[in-house]
């Protein structure tokens, strides 16, 4: 899962283990169910901490959630970092994204499943697979690889594709998944002023394999 600055001390570390364990816990009911109406002292009997211990962290379930959310999503976008640091081409950034995010059905369900259910507000956010996603584009549009002209109007266009191909792959897992996620990876670079032949082109290029 995403860390920060190690912990100094071992107060800190313990302290830096117990918000994680929440969160962890939040992420595996946000997973399996989707319900954020479990109690706290579900939340805390599931992440292994006293229910005393919730309120030194969060203040509601909707910020233990919130973060459990923003958690997920910082994963997910690490995930496809490892994968495309050696791309510069902000198509292939962006086809790549689509490509791989459909392998994770399989490699990574868990996260899958809360991006399904709770991605759409997270489309603009400033942490996770959004600013990434905006990099991207603002990289393309200004070396003319794209000619849309606003990036953040790109980002809402891309952003509900991606969720649309996410509820496709889960909820059809009989559908090939690469296929589905190229074609759709293709329709979005032509919609961001991509050639017909170039973007086939980059969608079709040799995609490395996701580990669990």
């Amino acid at each position: 899962m995403p860390t920060s600055a190690p912990p100094r001390n071992r107060f800190e570390r313990r302290r830096a283990e117990t918000r994680q364990a929440l969160i962890r816990a939040a992420r595996q009911i946000l997973a399996e169910t989707g319900d954020t109406s479990a109690s706290i002292q579900a939340i805390a009997e599931r992440a292994d901490v006293g229910f005393g211990s919730f309120y030194n962290h969060f203040e509601s379930k909707t910020e233990l959630f919130d973060a459990a959310v923003t958690d997920a999503l910082e994963e997910f976008g690490q995930v496809i970092d490892a994968r495309v640091e050696a791309v510069d081409d902000p198509a292939e950034l962006v086809a790549a994204g689509f490509r791989l995010t459909a392998r994770m059905a399989d490699s990574h369900p868990e996260l899958l499943r809360i991006l399904r259910d709770r991605g759409l507000s997270h489309i603009h956010s400033d942490r996770g697979l959004a600013p990434r996603a905006l990099r991207d584009l603002e990289t393309g549009i200004a070396s003319g690889r794209f000619t849309c002209g606003n990036a953040t109007t790109a980002l809402s266009a891309l952003g509900g594709t991606l969720l649309s191909l996410v509820a496709l792959r889960l909820d059809r897992p009989d559908l090939d998944g690469d296929e589905a996620a190229s074609d759709l990876a293709e329709m979005v670079l032509r919609m961001l002023g991509l050639a017909a032949d170039d973007a086939h082109e980059v969608t079709r290029r040799p995609l490395p394999d996701l580990a669990r």
